[in-house]
């Protein structure tokens, strides 16, 4: 939509300037570029009417400016559209995408290009939790361990590294992380969350 809109408000210019003072020409281009639904019908309108008016006399244009603001636009929106590809919100958005459609690999290589981008505690514990259910149980492991070392204040990332060091085989240090999760406003507040039960539970079991 946005090269359609350039190469309108190329043509716009181009064509403007046989009517209208340079100025307004590049009013017009600009105005089509960003409102091209509004302003493009209003402009052919204007055209219709001033059409059989005593115009003045057409000054012939050289192509070159038009040309040189066709090139200009056109390389700012590749410019603008290479830059969306990139960032953190690129890649989480295309991350949450592609975890919609079940695409595990591709959910966890965005996380990790956006982690590469910044270092967030919150997309770390997401990226844990898509390693989890991809089956990459010691990854995963790292991953909520380095979270919670850099502040991520969910409280079941505890649990999910008790409950992940019980699927490693690692009883001793699952108990301490169950432990450490019963200790967590989720279990010490009115309402405990239901797997507090669970993490009581396990630390009771022999």
């Amino acid at each position: 939509m946005l090269i359609v809109s350039a190469l309108l408000s190329t043509w716009i210019l181009s064509n403007a300037r046989k009517h209208f003072s340079f100025v307004f020409a590049l009013l017009w281009a600009l105005a089509t570029f960003f409102l091209t639904p509004i302003v493009l019908p209003i402009y052919l309108l204007v055209l219709l009417l001033r059409r059989g008016s005593a115009l003045r006399k057409e000054v012939r244009w050289k192509l070159g400016i038009p040309l040189v603001y066709g090139v200009v636009i056109i390389a700012g929106v590749t410019l603008y559209l290479a830059n969306e590809r990139k960032g953190v919100d690129a890649h989480l958005a295309r991350a949450a995408y592609a975890k919609l459609r079940g695409n595990h690999p591709e959910t966890i290589a965005e996380y990790r290009a956006a982690l590469l981008e910044k270092d967030d505690p919150h997309t770390r514990k997401l990226l844990g939790l898509e390693l989890i259910e991809s089956g990459y149980w010691t990854e995963a492991l790292g991953e909520l361990r380095k979270a919670e070392d850099e502040g991520e204040p969910d409280d079941l990332v505890i649990f999910r590294i008790a409950s992940l060091l019980d699927l490693l085989k690692l009883p001793g240090q699952a108990q301490v992380e169950y432990k450490r999760f019963l200790e967590s406003d989720l279990c010490i507040q009115p309402l405990p969350d239901r797997r507090c039960e669970t993490a009581r539970s396990r630390i009771q079991a022999p």
